[in-house]
């Protein structure tokens, strides 16, 4: 954000607070029988106004970023800017009024100097009350988006070790029983390992390489589950630069291997797929013609997973970011998450 537009803003700001306030005491010294309303206007505008000039240019001028100083600097600031309001808004009032008589003869600059010190004093507190809760606001805005991030990174850095435990499990059955496809799915994690270290930091990443990555892990399971696993993947063009949470589609998949696929003798199809919806929303599927939800052995590392699935999204998108498991008519299940999309 440029400082320069925010500041004059704020200046404009704290002069329309400083107008009103001016035209309450304006009102208050016309009810109480100091004269014509239009006379006490022009002075509280007068000098209200020039004791604001003073004090929220000296401000600026004093602080590099804005804030307002404290202890004997914030009073003398304060103490300077009610003198020069005094004495040049008094000026253009008395110009306004008519008035002749030198200031030390008027009879009413004992109570203009305590009027103007006592508003200086009340405007300067309340503006810098409101400076400081915009503050805290904005710290507190910050911890929480750091607190945000925090949890992102320690959920992904649970997910991915868990991905890996489970791969290389699977590399060490292999090793036994087929050493040349152990040499296979060996050359293929360092592979996936290699393009996924380089995008496990961050939180978001394109939909295309969500897909990419997919496609290196289910390369991996196809070498361990042979013609038992086909797979498809599906990604409109249009959707390929979307922004999603990094790796919430592997969970997925892995849930339906672990609890749909592998557990069925013949093995079968795994099908993921995006799709625009209305209301610049985005959902992913991963639909699996295994045992289904009813067939499915309960717990288990798929309860992870999805759990892990879930907490990402609700931190990311609140309530906006949903998981669903649908059971399919014909046996199978459908994970879908729904979230808004986000282009760069």
């Amino acid at each position: 954000m440029n400082d320069r537009p925010a500041r004059l803003s704020q200046l404009l700001q704290h002069g329309l607070i400083t107008a009103a306030f001016c035209c309450v005491i304006a009102l208050a010294l016309t009810l109480a029988g100091h004269g014509a309303w239009d006379v006490q206007l022009v002075y509280a505008l007068a000098i209200g106004g020039v004791s604001w000039l003073a004090i929220d240019l000296g401000r600026l001028a004093l602080s590099s970023g804005g804030a307002w100083p404290t202890g004997w600097r914030g009073a003398l600031l304060v103490a300077a800017g009610s003198g020069a309001g005094l004495v040049l808004g008094s000026a253009l009032g008395d110009a306004y009024s008519g008035q002749r008589a030198p200031p030390w003869r008027n009879p009413w600059m004992p109570s203009t100097l305590v009027i103007t010190v006592l508003a200086a004093v009340a405007i300067s507190f309340f503006l810098r009350s409101r400076a400081r809760t915009r503050q805290l606001a904005l710290q507190a805005a910050q911890a929480q988006r750091d607190a945000l991030q925090a949890r992102l990174t320690l959920l992904q850095a649970q997910l991915e070790p868990h991905m890996l435990f489970n791969t290389l499990a699977n590399l060490r059955e292999l090793i036994t029983s087929d050493a040349p496809r152990a040499q296979d799915m060996l050359d293929h994690l360092i592979a996936w390992l290699r393009a996924t270290l380089g995008a496990s930091r961050a939180t978001l990443h394109p939909l295309a390489d969500e897909f990419a990555r997919l496609q290196d892990y289910l390369e991996l399971i196809a070498m361990r589950m042979g013609p038992r696993l086909a797979f498809e993947l599906e990604l409109p063009p249009a959707l390929a630069t979307s922004q999603v949470p990094a790796l919430v589609l592997q969970p997925l998949v892995e849930n339906a291997i672990r609890h749909g696929l592998e557990p069925q003798l013949q093995g079968g199809t795994l099908q993921v797929r995006a799709e625009q919806l209305s209301g610049a929303r985005l959902r992913l599927s991963v639909r699996d013609d295994g045992v289904g939800l009813s067939g499915a052995a309960p717990g288990g590392d798929g309860g992870f997973g999805l759990s892990q699935v879930r907490e990402r999204l609700a931190a990311l998108y609140g309530p906006d970011g949903t998981l669903e498991l649908i059971a399919e008519g014909a046996g199978g299940t459908t994970a879908c998450v729904t979230f808004p999309v986000k282009t760069p």
